[in-house]
């Protein structure tokens, strides 16, 4: 019985470490990644758009994609910040 016991909690424990943390962890790198964006920070959206933040709201991004071009995207579209590269 108590065998049976340890198995479960191997099991249990190793669950755990392969799918609850780190699913825990990219959350908190997300969540990172919304409060540090700021206007004019070059962005990737999830659907692969390249662009710039020209306006930040709660809910919604305006992102510049072409000169006087802004589409407005939710907030959490957000894929990743690029790194503003020096020529």
């Amino acid at each position: 019985m108590l065998g049976q016991l340890l198995w479960i909690a191997l099991i249990l424990g190793g669950m755990y470490l392969l799918f609850i943390r780190p699913q825990m962890k990219r959350q908190k790198e997300h969540q990172a990644l919304m409060e540090s964006l700021g206007v004019g920070d070059p962005v990737v959206t999830i659907g692969g758009i390249f662009g710039s933040i020209r306006t930040l709201d709660a809910e919604r991004v305006g992102i510049e994609v072409a000169p006087n071009v802004i589409i407005e995207v939710s907030r959490q579209a957000i894929a990743r910040k690029l790194e503003i590269e020096e020529a």
